[in-house]
């Protein structure tokens, strides 16, 4: 039974985020099937390639078990889930040109002035289909190419064909192989060799439709001493039934170049999130992924990173709350594959009530990577006497000269700390939350303001009335 003040918690979140609108969608059968798939690649008018990738990844998801390890996925029922979902509109070039309800419901999430604030392209994706995409002309002038992934498909299909899949193959695990399958959407970026984009590059994705999967494929690429930062965020209606958001993100560095990829993962707490990211960071070149969990059901993301190159490094830098009813099953694998390597995973952790927080590392240190250096450090937050935290951390090192440093702290919010915020006039509520964004202070500071200030008032939402 929901207390009082989760109510209005659960009423915060569907008035900023949990609204659906009632929009009119193409006609498309429900389930699973080759059928289903041949014909998502008919309507997107697809190269024979691209279908012969789908139909192949179709018949590896339909091998494989599901996995019986983490969250329980029992759950998921695929055959009652619709794995296309298209408004019915033209994709827009200018915001002025979306269809207005699909506007509205971007507008409301402040989409659009945020573009205008920071960002140097957008991208909006609804369901199934980007509704809007744009990229500053100066971007385009200095040959970057930033563009749904159906488009690159078919403007530029040498790059996709060359890239596509060779991070994370169908063959990884069964959730690849469903993206591989039946995506739809997703970023495609390329910066070109030397070129610096200065100001980040941003996508949104939204579930709308009931029982619907989302499967976007995003794919980077930075050339050669190249620089970009990607944003993404996530939100999703509060519907009584479950969805399924399960995508594929590749990332590849190539020789002293920076991708710096942030997700504020907010989706409502009736998704299955089960997403697959993975970076290659060549010679010199520095891989960052910035993931914040807050929203879902179950949410299982682990962002991998292989340093390929000598003097390549990598950062997981991860924060997750799991409020009541959530498992946030989470944290970051990196590979070390070549002399002179660095990495540092960072995992911060928050539980309320029913809530499970779990953090999963991997990091490995290859025969032929001398000098590696490495740091994990995870940290978890307890809320209340209900809250759990699992941690598993697995280090496979295969050099005697490597540096590994490995510290986990587990601490709880307890009675004094908030009858001495209480004594100095602030509010129960407000000193929780005080206390909770102290303990993820230093990760939420390496964000844009404008996304740090924004990620603060969710945590706020998700953990105020807690200590019992």
């Amino acid at each position: 039974m929901e207390t009082g003040e989760e109510v209005l918690q659960s009423a915060d979140y569907k008035e900023r985020y949990g609204f659906n609108v009632e929009v009119e969608y193409d006609e498309f059968e429900k389930g699973l099937s080759e059928e289903v798939i041949m014909k998502i690649s008919r309507i997107k008018n697809e190269p024979a390639w691209m279908l012969q990738k789908r139909l192949t990844a179709y018949k590896v998801f339909m091998s494989k078990p599901m996995p019986k390890w983490g969250a329980d996925l029992s759950g998921i029922d695929f055959d009652d889930i619709w794995y296309y979902r298209n408004p019915k509109h033209v994709k827009a070039a200018r915001w002025e040109d979306v269809p207005q309800d699909i506007k509205n419901t971007f507008e409301k999430l402040g989409v659009p002035e945020a573009e205008r604030r920071f960002f140097a392209g957008a991208e909006s994706q609804f369901d199934s289909s980007v509704v809007y995409s744009h990229v500053n002309k100066e971007l385009e002038k200095q040959g970057i190419i930033f563009v749904d992934t159906d488009t690159a498909v078919q403007k530029y299909p040498e790059l996709v064909k060359k890239y596509f899949g060779t991070i994370i193959p169908s063959t990884d695990n069964k959730f690849a192989a469903l993206n591989t399958a039946t995506w739809s959407g997703g970023s495609f970026i390329y910066v070109p060799k030397g070129v610096k984009c200065s100001m980040p590059l941003n996508a949104y994705f939204r579930i709308n439709a009931n029982k619907s999967g989302q499967f976007e494929r995003t794919l980077i690429i930075a050339d050669e001493g190249a620089d970009v930062t990607y944003i993404e965020g996530c939100t999703s209606p509060v519907y009584s039934s479950n969805s399924l958001h399960s995508a594929i993100v590749e990332l590849i560095a190539m020789k002293d170049a920076h991708i710096r990829y942030v997700t504020i993962q907010n989706w409502s707490k009736n998704i299955y999130n089960l997403v697959t990211q993975r970076a290659h960071a060549h010679e010199g070149a520095r891989v960052e992924w910035i993931d914040a969990n807050l929203g879902s059901m179950i949410n299982m993301k682990y962002p991998s990173i292989y340093l390929m190159g000598k003097g390549a490094s990598g950062e997981v830098l991860s924060i997750a709350v799991a409020g009541d009813g959530q498992t946030q099953d989470s944290g970051g694998k990196i590979y070390h594959l070549a002399p002179n390597t660095t990495s540092k995973i960072i995992s911060k952790s928050v539980s309320k009530g029913t809530g499970v927080s779990t953090f999963r590392g991997l990091l490995h240190v290859a025969k032929n990577a001398s000098d590696a250096k490495a740091h994990v450090s995870c940290d978890a937050l307890l809320l209340d006497g209900l809250a759990k935290t699992n941690t598993y951390p697995y280090n496979q090192i295969n050099r005697s000269d490597a540096i590994i440093s490995h510290e986990a702290r587990i601490g709880k919010i307890s009675d004094d700390m908030i009858f001495y915020l209480m004594s100095r006039g602030i509010s129960e509520e407000d000193a929780i939350a005080m206390i909770v964004l102290g303990f993820i202070d230093d990760l939420a500071k390496v964000l844009p303001m404008e996304y740090s200030l924004e990620l603060k008032r969710l945590i706020k939402i998700d953990t105020t009335g807690s200590v019992g």
